[in-house]
């Protein structure tokens, strides 16, 4: 019998593992994988490691909003690297680089230089980013709310630029979830010296060392309600186990489907949850590179074809810090923005198993992105020795995430009560966590987590 079973062993899972085994707690994490960590963990191929989703994180820096959090849970001592302070993320639009500075004075003042006219708005950007009135920003569009601020079309598409770390949908996005997921960036932004899995075997350490325990390859594909409440987690071996609570890292949808018999979930919350949209998805070419061709740049850099970021068409170009000192880049991740439409002819196909033209769509594809970078690396196609890729289909299959959605449930400016979830169900004693509760990305999994291993602790 444990005191807590954890379905799930991602970001969310793992901090709520930690947190709660730190109280003296008896925690038990099922996972349905090989190994741990949903969208964080790495995998090898020829030798090299290859992250899945971690590519950069803000706000580590001590009075920021993760620093705290992580030196509780032992992350800061694993080797950040802070990212250039006078550009920690570069924005390419047309033919014209803008700067992100860090620090919110650097930020203004560098902007300012490309847009003097533009003080007052970009002023006015700054004071939005250090606002915490999280109610009002709920309810506010995000598109609508930057415009009324925002003169410079093109100033509105810089400042946006970035935003492939969340998905910029004009009629739904919450000024909330664009400034939570701009805002740490702004303060400090750092980059893993090292694979995601860095992340994981902490975390894992961490609370097992404390008593807490962890069994992979362990699907759950039941969640027993007796008398009001879960009373055992029973996974596809048959084995089953029984705890006095249940979190579930998975998908909310997901979850319900796992309480097969329910005297608490109604019918019309199951479909209300079902029918909640998911985010886009997200196509990832990550590329092996000759040694010694292409120097490391310790920033991100957007691009985007036209001079609208909103449209959903950017490119992501991040570089994966040399673990053996050398300033020269051997491995670059590009990302861009993908609805799992796309994959449509293959949506019933299994992984490895998808067929050739499967593999010329992902080839097809990743030149593409090959070709986008090269506005900013010139002939990078030469230098690229092996290129590995991913569609939604392979968040959808992995990770269980349905539609192969990258950041979860898209939240709605209009409907934020039904859109930002609560961490606790109907059954008192089956909470959830992860992205699609309140926010996505390391900081906002972090925080939910937190907020779910309250309703246990306090």
């Amino acid at each position: 019998m444990y005191d807590v079973i954890i379905i799930g062993s991602g970001l969310g899972g793992l901090v709520c593992a930690n947190l709660l085994s730190k109280k003296g707690m008896r925690v038990l994490v099922l996972e349905r994988q090989h190994q741990p960590g949903g969208c964080l963990q790495s995998y090898r191929r020829g030798g090299m490691m290859y992250d899945t989703g971690l590519h950069y994180v803000g706000g580590l820096a001590e009075g920021q909003p993760l620093h705290d959090i992580f030196k509780e849970l032992d992350l800061l001592s694993l080797p950040w690297q802070r990212l250039d302070a006078d550009g920690f993320d570069r924005i390419m639009i047309a033919d014209r680089e803008f700067r992100f500075a860090e620090g919110y004075d650097n930020f203004l003042e560098t902007l300012a230089k490309d847009f003097p006219e533009e003080r007052e708005s970009l002023q006015r950007y700054i004071q939005l980013m250090q606002c915490t009135d999280e109610v009002w920003m709920q309810q506010t569009n995000a598109y609508d709310y930057l415009r009324s601020i925002i003169r410079n079309p093109l100033l509105l598409s810089v400042l946006s630029g970035a935003c492939l770390k969340m998905e910029l949908k004009r009629d739904t996005l919450p000024l909330f979830t664009y400034v939570h997921g701009n805002a740490p960036f702004i303060q400090s932004s750092w980059r893993l010296k090292g694979d995601g899995n860095m992340i994981v075997r902490k975390l894992t350490d961490n609370f097992t060392r404390l008593g807490g325990k962890l069994i992979c390859d362990a699907e759950v594909e039941e969640l027993v309600e007796e008398q009001g409440a879960i009373r055992k987690a029973v996974c596809k071996n048959g084995q089953a186990y029984q705890a006095r609570y249940f979190i579930s890292d998975a998908h909310p949808s997901v979850t319900l489907s796992l309480v097969k018999e329910s005297q608490l979930i109604k019918k019309v919350y199951r479909r209300r949850i079902d029918n909640l949209e998911n985010t886009n998805g997200m196509f990832t070419a990550q590329l092996l590179l000759k040694p010694g061709m292409v120097p490391y740049f310790n920033y991100n850099e957007f691009l985007y074809d036209g001079l609208e970021a909103w449209d959903g068409r950017g490119y992501m170009v991040s570089c994966r810090v040399p673990e053996d000192g050398s300033t020269y880049a051997r491995q670059i991740d590009i990302l861009t923005p993908m609805n799992i439409s796309e994959c449509a002819a293959w949506t019933d196909s299994l992984p490895m198993r998808r067929g050739e033209e499967y593999l010329q769509f992902k080839a097809q594809k990743a030149q593409k992105c090959v070709a986008v970078a090269e506005r900013f690396l010139p002939n990078l196609h030469d230098y690229v020795l092996e290129i590995h890729t991913s569609t939604p289909l392979t968040y959808r299959d992995y990770n269980l995430s349905p539609d192969g959605s990258a950041y979860g449930i898209r939240k709605d400016a209009a409907a934020p009560l039904l859109t930002v979830l609560s961490p606790r169900t109907s059954i008192p004693n089956l909470l959830l966590t992860g992205q699609s509760l309140m926010l996505h990305g390391l900081h906002g999994v972090t925080m939910t987590a937190m907020y779910t291993t309250k309703e246990i602790t306090e």
